[in-house]
């Protein structure tokens, strides 16, 4: 089953995707979060299930094995991610549109394999310093954590043009009018 149309948000961590997946969500009914799986702990007020799908590194190693994943990485050592194809069939069974707050490498991949019916976006910051002010901001990650997501994030840009489109986030309100208006296209295109 690849007949399902997928909507893919990218962006180093702290970049705002995960803030312009909700507007998306909240706009438009036809749009379904798809939810990953994960083997990190959750954060305070992530709910297993909503958030993330949380599974110990031994059930998502097992779950690999099964081929259970449409796609998976390793984005930290000994941290997962990854889409179950569970989750994607049953967005589309509903003939809803999935959506992705996923990684860079994560996002190219799925691209890959539905090529036709992907669309995919980066989402940039305007620049490393404010990422990283952002990212201290939200005080969800220790310093180091913060350090090893910067040098994340400058090889996770310069991967921007192999994406559909790509979104400065400078200003959140501009971002959103950008957004809605490819995400409208792509949706009303057959």
């Amino acid at each position: 089953m690849k007949d399902g149309k997928i909507i893919v948000l990218s962006a180093p961590s702290g970049s705002g995707k995960t803030t312009l997946v909700k507007h998306l969500l909240n706009k438009n009914s036809k749009l379904v979060f798809s939810i990953s799986a994960t083997s990190r702990t959750p954060r305070k007020n992530e709910i297993n299930g909503k958030d993330y799908h949380f599974l110990k590194k031994e059930s998502f190693i097992e779950a690999i094995r099964r081929k259970s994943f449409i796609e998976y990485e390793e984005v930290y050592e000994g941290i997962y991610y990854g889409t179950l194809k569970s989750e994607l069939f049953k967005i589309w069974e509903n003939k809803k549109i999935a959506v992705f707050d996923i990684d860079v490498e994560g996002g190219l991949n799925i691209k890959s394999q539905f090529t036709k019916n992907t669309l995919s976006i980066f989402i940039k910051p305007p620049s490393l310093s404010i990422l990283k002010d952002r990212l201290l901001k939200r005080k969800t990650d220790s310093k180091k954590n913060v350090e090893i997501r910067i040098s994340k994030a400058q090889k996770e840009i310069d991967q921007e043009n192999k994406f559909d489109h790509i979104i400065v986030n400078d200003d959140i309100s501009i971002a959103k009018l950008e957004l809605d208006k490819i995400v409208d296209d792509f949706i009303l295109k057959k």
